[in-house]
C-alpha cells in the first residue's frame, strides 16, 4: 500500500476531471481475452495470453488487433492485409460480450461520488471506441457521473498525444491547468504533461508491463476512492 502523500499545491484547485475508462474505472481485461482471441481464431491465427493482452492494451482497438498480430507471427505487411477483417470480426465479438466479463474497481463509485460532490464537471475519455465505450459506462452503472464521453475515434490523434485532453478540457470548459487527469498508464501521464494538466495515475490498471512510478504524474493512488482526499 502507497502511504498517501499530499497533493500537488495546483491539484487542490482543480475545477473539473477526465477519468480514463479500461484499467483506471473497469477492469476490461476479461472483455479483451475473450473478443480478441474469438477474433484469432476465426482468423486460424495464435491465441493470446491474458499478461500478453494486458501489455498490448492501452492504444486503442486498432493497435491491440495489430499487437496480437504481430505476436501470432505475422509480418507488419501481413498484419495489414488482414486488419479490416479482423477488425469487422473483434467489433461484433466485443459488443457481443461487452461489459460481461469485467467489473468496476473497488473506490470507483466512492472517488467518482466525491468529485461530483464537489461540484466538478467529469468527462470520460478512453482510447476504446466510443460505440464500446458507452455502454459499457451503462452496463456499470457509471454513465451518469459524466457530462461528456469521449472516445479513441472521437478525435484525430489518441492519447498520449495531447489532443484528446485539450478537446475535453474545452467541451469541459476549463483551462487545462486546472482540470485534473485521472488514468493508469503513460498514455494518460504523457497526454496530460503535454497538454499541461496535473495528473493522478492508479497503482492497479495496464501499463503495457511497465512500472507506472516511471510514467509523468504529480500523485499514485491505490483507488479512486483516494481522490476524497482532493
Amino acid at each position: 500500500m502507497i502511504q498517501p502523500t499530499a497533493f500537488a499545491p495546483h491539484l487542490h484547485a482543480v475545477q473539473a476531471a477526465i477519468i480514463d475508462l479500461d484499467g483506471t474505472m473497469v477492469d476490461t481485461l476479461g472483455d479483451f481475452d475473450v473478443a480478441l482471441n474469438q477474433t484469432l481464431e476465426d482468423l486460424g491465427r495464435p491465441t493470446v495470453t491474458r499478461v500478453d493482452i494486458e501489455r498490448m492494451v492501452g492504444k486503442g482497438s486498432a493497435h491491440l488487433i495489430r499487437s496480437a498480430l504481430l505476436h501470432g507471427g505475422l509480418s507488419g505487411d501481413e498484419a495489414v492485409g488482414v486488419q479490416a477483417d479482423a477488425w469487422t470480426r473483434y467489433q461484433a465479438h466485443y459488443l457481443a460480450i461487452n461489459g460481461q466479463h469485467s467489473a468496476v474497481y473497488p473506490g470507483v463509485i466512492e472517488g467518482l461520488t466525491a468529485l461530483r460532490a464537489r461540484g466538478l464537471p467529469l468527462a470520460c475519455l478512453t482510447n476504446k471506441p466510443l460505440s464500446f465505450a458507452r455502454p459499457l459506462l451503462q452496463a456499470k452503472g457509471l454513465s451518469g457521473f459524466f457530462s461528456h464521453v469521449f472516445g479513441g475515434d472521437s478525435f484525430e490523434r489518441n492519447k498520449p498525444d495531447p489532443l484528446p485532453l485539450l478537446k475535453t478540457c474545452e467541451a469541459l470548459g476549463t483551462a487545462p491547468a486546472q482540470t485534473l487527469m485521472v488514468g493508469d498508464s503513460q498514455n494518460d501521464g504523457m497526454a496530460a504533461r503535454a497538454a499541461g494538466c496535473p495528473v493522478v495515475l492508479v497503482t492497479y490498471g495496464y501499463n503495457h508491463g511497465d512500472p507506472i512510478d516511471q510514467a509523468p504524474h504529480d500523485r499514485l493512488i491505490d483507488s479512486l476512492a483516494e481522490l476524497q482526499l482532493l
